[in-house]
């Protein structure tokens, strides 16, 4: 009996540090697209109207906080706050000089996949 007690003790700890950490790297992923929307020379266009990286960090910051407990993911956060407006349904997309527009959420997937790569 006491074994068990001492197992589902260890199982616990460990099953909340894990969690605890991947909380923790999701928001170190977030905060790290928020810092590369804010700071890129890109112009982000929301529902045709063009807005520069400080604008569209503040868009999408409240809409985090919006959605924040829908949020388990980076994948999530960019899902709801930073792929389209819920209002319209019409996409963001990232216009960079001497590219083709891409959909917001196809330009912080390529950046995710960067930085993950990065850290490991």
């Amino acid at each position: 009996m006491r074994s068990i007690k001492i197992l589902t003790a260890v199982f616990t700890t460990l099953f909340f540090t894990m969690a605890s950490q991947a909380q923790t790297a999701t928001e170190d992923e977030i905060n790290h697209l928020l810092n590369v929307v804010k700071t890129t020379s890109c112009q982000y266009e929301r529902n045709g109207t063009m807005h520069n990286g400080s604008e569209a960090v503040k868009h999408i910051s409240e809409k985090y906080r919006y959605y924040k407990d829908d949020i388990e993911s980076t994948e999530d956060f960019i899902k709801y706050s930073a792929t389209k407006s819920k209002i319209s349904g019409k996409h963001y997309k990232i216009h960079c000089s001497n590219q083709a527009p891409v959909k917001s959420q196809d330009w912080l997937l390529k950046e995710l996949a960067v930085y993950r790569a990065s850290r490991q």
